[in-house]
């Protein structure tokens, strides 16, 4: 008997026909509550399943994310679509396999192991009998199939034939190419469209508008107020949107107290919060050199390309109900529903809530309030609404990355080694997905009832951790401490933003063992080498230094540097090591990148090396680019003049190498290259220039602040 540990969502969704359908054209309807976001998951899981129950990929079709028929699998975040999701899937498919495979024993009166499946049909070579999975579910309740309890391998066919790994293509990818695969792109029939009129930031508040002026505005057909909610709609969207710029130079903003603007390090030490040791481990060794340094990442938007976006339409549940159906391209349909239900004032049973794809979603962004947005409005209105935010809503009012502080001491012994390491950091809560706390985090529903319990504010506890996470060295260390102080609140709304506290916590530590080893008069590479946890840590490192010629790097100078870092996803799931040349005049820019990532099994390698390349260049973005501001009139990066990104003529070469090891479990690598490729910039700046960048962003202006500070 089988004595893996049952996959999480298999424990919460138990029953086979949750995972896979047999639909009467002959077709197999895949299932997951894992979302395409542009990570590539559909392809992953659509080969699993080919894979695990011999078939073509033609042979399937994938729903995902849909309140009424997917499994409930939590939120689509946090890089485990393939190591939660498509283990969860793999697990049900081999135990359909299973059991379709006795049916088919006693069906053609022979042994399992004499079975063979190709294209979903079992045969004998003794009988030259055929029979289909289709034809086998005639005869019993395959749905009703507990996936929960294990079975013994003596029901396996003895060959299964599934298509080549190259068959397997993202089935997203067609409709987005070539017109309606977005939900920005859905239309129904007597749609209006709507734009919610919000001020520059989250908390500000429209005074005395005038309505009647509202109202009469060419494009406006329906004005919808209730408490601090308005909405201008009409049934032409270019006309809308001229009569939503006219209305923001109407309506004036009241806005909370802001904190003046100023540097991450005075600000975030300067707010109240809760102080706590959350590591005190190991015993100290006698030291002869002491390095202590501060490290500082700003907010981060997630200033996505493509706007937030949802559609609801009124619609009658199985039981004759009225309720709504809402598209949106939020990361937790079922967390958005229960949200939307207590907000709207209905039953959960009442609202469907179905993922439709949107562009850039690295976490928690405006899907779930504009989601909100349409589903209020054709509630209100009984028919089919589509609200799209604007580039400023996008910028001022959703949800940002925390900033965070971080300062690092530790002592070195007369070998060079490391005796003893102490971390404190100061962030606010990376988490404040729609219910994951308390209250309700939806703006609509902040607008429509002030009143509204807000989230209580937190943060996720180590081993994984929010602002934590990441924190500690995946280094041998003999002593390890660990302060956070959290602090509840400041100037912005913030939540998830990819890898959360990953990014400024790598970034710190591996910025810090550069300067260790600096200290030690010691290599980097070696330095690193000569504290690695495990031996898939020094392939990675040593992997990405020879691809990268690190033994070839000289003494560096004039402008030309190349710098290395190191960082393991949550210290329990991806590896990788990344190598950064940099060109540094007016400004730096990144030449080529070389990256080894170590995710155990592959699944799907395409989706892999498309995830780890985008990793790479949203890095380099927030490391050379990314701030967001704010003043008394509110947030005022709020276009992109004011929030630059990376633009595609500086994206660098960029290489890859993947370890894959199928005798592994697959890993965790969305979000394993943030750290690991800020570090490795600001190592390689100090190689080119000899100074070092410890504050992020580094815009030329910071960059000359640090080269004066340090000359």
């Amino acid at each position: 008997m089988s004595t893996t540990p049952l996959p999480t969502s298999i424990q919460t969704a138990p029953l086979l026909g949750q995972w896979v359908r047999l639909l009467d054209d002959g077709h197999f309807q895949i299932r997951s509550g894992k979302v395409e976001l542009g990570q590539g998951i559909s392809a992953a899981l659509l080969k699993v399943a080919c894979q695990e129950l011999g078939l073509r990929p033609d042979q399937t079709s994938l729903l995902a994310g849909h309140t009424a028929h997917s499994p409930d699998e939590g939120y689509t975040a946090g890089s485990f679509s393939v190591e939660v999701g498509v283990s969860a899937l793999r697990h049900a498919c081999v135990q359909m396999r299973r059991v379709f495979a006795q049916q088919a024993s006693a069906h053609l009166s022979v042994l399992p192991c004499a079975l063979t499946l190709t294209d979903g049909v079992f045969s004998a070579d003794a009988t030259a009998q055929r029979v289909s999975y289709h034809d086998l579910a005639q005869s019993f309740d395959y749905a009703a199939t507990r996936l929960d309890l294990p079975l013994t391998d003596e029901a396996d066919p003895g060959h299964v034939q599934a298509a080549a790994d190259e068959a397997f293509v993202r089935v997203d990818l067609w409709d987005k190419f070539t017109g309606p695969g977005f939900v920005h792109d859905i239309v129904r029939p007597q749609m209006l469209h709507a734009r919610v009129l919000r001020g520059p930031h989250a908390e500000a508040r429209a005074h005395q508008p005038d309505l009647a002026a509202l109202r009469a505005l060419d494009g406006v057909t329906q004005l919808v107020c209730q408490g601090e909610f308005m909405a201008l709609l009409g049934p032409d969207e270019a006309a809308l949107l001229r009569a939503h710029e006219k209305a923001c130079a109407l309506v004036k903003w009241v806005l909370p107290e802001l904190p003046a603007f100023q540097e991450i390090e005075p600000l975030l030490t300067s707010l109240p919060a809760h102080t706590q040791q959350v590591v005190n481990e190991g015993q100290a060794l006698v030291s002869t050199q002491r390095l202590t340094q501060r490290y500082s990442k700003p907010y981060i938007a997630h200033a996505s390309i493509g706007l937030a976006c949802a559609v609801a339409e009124p619609s009658r549940t199985a039981s004759g109900q009225d309720g709504l159906t809402v598209w949106t391209h939020s990361q937790g349909v079922f967390k958005l529903r229960e949200q939307m239900a207590t907000a709207l004032g209905v039953a959960v049973d009442t609202l469907d809530v179905v993922h439709s794809p949107g562009a850039g979603c690295y976490g928690h962004n405006g899907a779930d309030d504009v989601a909100l947005d349409a589903a209020f409005l054709a509630q209100q209105l009984q028919v089919p609404v589509r609200v799209q935010w604007t580039r400023q809503d996008e910028l001022c009012v959703s949800p940002v990355g925390s900033a965070s502080l971080v300062e690092l001491s530790a002592g070195l012994d007369a070998q060079g080694r490391i005796t003893d390491w102490q971390a404190q950091t100061w962030s606010h809560s990376h988490l404040n997905r729609p219910g994951w706390s308390s209250g309700i985090n939806l703006l609509a529903a902040w607008a429509l009832q002030p009143d509204v319990p807000r989230p209580e504010q937190k943060d996720v506890t180590l081993p994984t951790g929010g602002g934590l996470r990441n924190i500690i060295p995946y280094y041998d260390l003999p002593a390890l401490q660990v302060t956070q102080h959290f602090v509840p609140h400041g100037p912005v709304r913030v939540s998830a933003l990819r890898s959360l506290g990953a990014y400024a916590n790598t970034f710190a530590i591996e910025s810090f063992m550069d300067e260790l080893a600096a200290m030690a008069q010691v290599d980097p590479l070696e330095f690193r080498l000569r504290h690695a946890k495990d031996d898939r840590a020094s392939h990675v490192l040593r992997t990405t230094a020879e691809a990268a010629r690190w033994a070839q790097r000289g003494q560096g100078g004039e402008g030309q540097g190349l710098g290395l870092a190191f960082g393991r996803y949550k210290n329990r799931a991806g590896y990788c090591a990344v190598a950064v040349q940099v060109a540094v005049d007016e400004s730096i820019r990144v030449q080529q990148v070389w990256c080894t990532v170590d995710a155990g099994r592959v699944v799907h390698r395409d989706g892999l090396l498309n995830q780890i390349e985008g990793g790479v260049m949203q890095a380099i973005s927030w490391t050379l680019k990314e701030a967001v501001t704010w003043g008394p009139e509110g947030i005022t990066s709020s276009h992109w003049d004011a929030y630059p990104i990376l633009n595609f003529d500086a994206v660098p070469e960029i290489h890859i190498t993947l370890v894959d090891d199928p005798a592994q479990p697959s890993l965790g690598a969305g979000e394993v290259a943030a750290g690991p490729v800020g570090a490795a910039i600001a190592n390689a700046v100090v190689h080119a220039l000899g100074v070092r960048p410890r504050h992020l962003p580094m815009t030329p202006d910071r960059l000359l602040q640090v080269i004066h500070a340090q000359a």
